[in-house]
């Protein structure tokens, strides 16, 4: 459905690296980065979209959060989300809901609600059962 998800920054450097370690914990790969411009990509290792991606407005105008706009991303398990939110809180991330189970969404959404540096709010979820141990 998507080829792609632009969030717009500020501070590049900053963001980058909040994002790498992100990236990181969800197994997506960084597919570019362009200090010219400056912008970067990820993907999934297994394909080519859709991206994500962050970098300095195209207008060069200051970029600001959007009141409502919410990206969500895909988490292979329950633990990788517990472990994707740790790591935005300790890149600078702020907490807007922990890991948890959302049974108003469905009964096996697992999810957990943070802001990047600049006020950007993205949600780590899982949609399947645990696994069995």
């Amino acid at each position: 459905m998507l080829s792609h998800v632009y969030i717009g920054v500020n501070d590049f450097e900053r963001t980058f690296s909040f994002y790498s370690a992100l990236m990181r914990e969800l197994g997506l790969k960084l597919r570019f980065r362009d200090d010219a411009r400056p912008w970067a990509g990820w993907q999934s290792p297994d394909a080519p979209r859709p991206l994500f991606l962050v970098g300095t407005p195209y207008d060069e105008r200051a970029a600001s959060p959007g009141n409502g706009q919410m990206v969500a991303l895909l988490a292979a398990d329950r633990a990788a989300v517990d472990r994707a939110h740790a790591t935005a809180l300790a890149q600078g991330g702020a907490c807007e809901g922990p890991p948890g189970l959302r049974p108003h969404y469905h009964a096996d959404y697992y999810g957990a609600y943070f802001r990047d540096p600049e006020g950007n709010k993205l949600c780590v979820c899982c949609h399947t059962p645990p696994n069995p141990c």
